[in-house]
């Protein structure tokens, strides 16, 4: 009465649906990143305005407390320093091909 299992318990290697690749032109994925990029920049500008609303700088400078202002005025100098100063390296650099 022994059964026969030789059917069973094998491995049985699948045969992968081969699908046709989909070829995106490098046009399309630059739009692509693009468009990403354009909406990160415009959520991240809408965070900073309302972050800027909220702080109410000005009316702490009206008020006599100068304190937030003179830190945001020193990062505002120290970004456009850096900006300038970049913006004087890159000049000094040769075209690249």
């Amino acid at each position: 009465m022994s059964k026969d299992l030789s059917g069973r318990g094998e491995f049985q290697p699948t045969i992968p649906q081969a699908s046709a690749p989909k070829h995106r032109s490098i046009a399309f994925v630059e739009l692509m990143t693009t468009a990403a990029l354009a909406l990160s920049t415009a959520v991240a500008v809408t965070a900073v305005s309302i972050g800027i609303a909220r702080a109410d700088v000005a009316g702490a400078v009206v008020k006599g407390d100068g304190t937030a202002f003179a830190v945001a005025l020193l990062i505002g100098l120290l970004l456009s320093g850096m900006g300038g100063l970049t913006a004087l390296m890159a000049a000094d650099q040769p075209p690249r091909d």
